[in-house]
């Protein structure tokens, strides 16, 4: 069965992170005890969020959601490889979520990891992080084409940006049954950022209008 219309879900998603930064949660240890009775036999979540491992970043407690509420994919650099699609696909199919967050925040270690990759190609890493870095590059390279510059003390803060926009938009063109579920059923992917040092979280790209 759908879930809720993407515009509600992220209107959620919206109230929550202002309760998150004004320090004032809605879920308690006693309103997490009884999701977690209600939720023991099968989940209802109403948003999808791709974002960052970063320890800084948890999801449930930024947007300020329980448990069952957001199903949550967390890789560094918020990158899109054949398994996050697959996991958007499976949460947006079996549950019939209708609103995909990516997610990216700034201070990303996987972003400045691959800027220094892209200065010095010549330094090491194993081949498990390569891939990691190798998918950020190409919005490294995109925002230098832009016309910014590595020394630029915002090149980071602009290339976070260009990395969320691709991988939202690789998730909207990249996947037939995504592509069915935005034509056919409303599924909105959006992406957004979150603030390490606010704990604001700014929608910027695909947001309905």
């Amino acid at each position: 069965m759908p879930n809720i219309p993407a515009r509600e879900a992220l209107a959620r998603l919206r109230d929550g992170n202002a309760r998150f930064v004004a320090g004032t949660p809605a879920h308690t240890a006693e309103t997490l005890h009884i999701q977690r009775l209600q939720s023991a036999g099968g989940q209802s979540p109403f948003a999808i969020i791709l974002g960052c491992s970063d320890s800084r970043v948890p999801a449930e407690l930024v947007f300020d959601q329980g448990l069952g509420d957001l199903f949550v994919i967390r890789v560094a650099g918020n990158i899109v490889a054949p398994s996050q699609v697959g996991s958007v696909e499976f949460a947006a199919e079996q549950f019939g979520v209708r609103l995909v967050v990516v997610l990216g925040h700034s201070e990303c270690g996987a972003i400045a990891a691959t800027i220094a990759a892209v200065a010095n190609p010549g330094d090491a890493h194993s081949k498990n992080i390569r891939a990691i870095v190798d998918r950020v590059q190409p919005a490294v390279e995109a925002t230098q084409q832009g016309g910014a510059s590595r020394t630029d003390s915002t090149f980071a803060a602009a290339v976070t940006r260009t990395n969320v926009r691709m991988s939202a938009d690789h998730l909207r063109h990249g996947s037939e049954s995504l592509e069915r579920l935005i034509q056919r059923d409303g599924l909105v992917v959006v992406g957004a950022e979150y603030s390490v040092k606010t704990g604001s979280v700014e929608f910027f790209d695909g947001v309905p209008g």
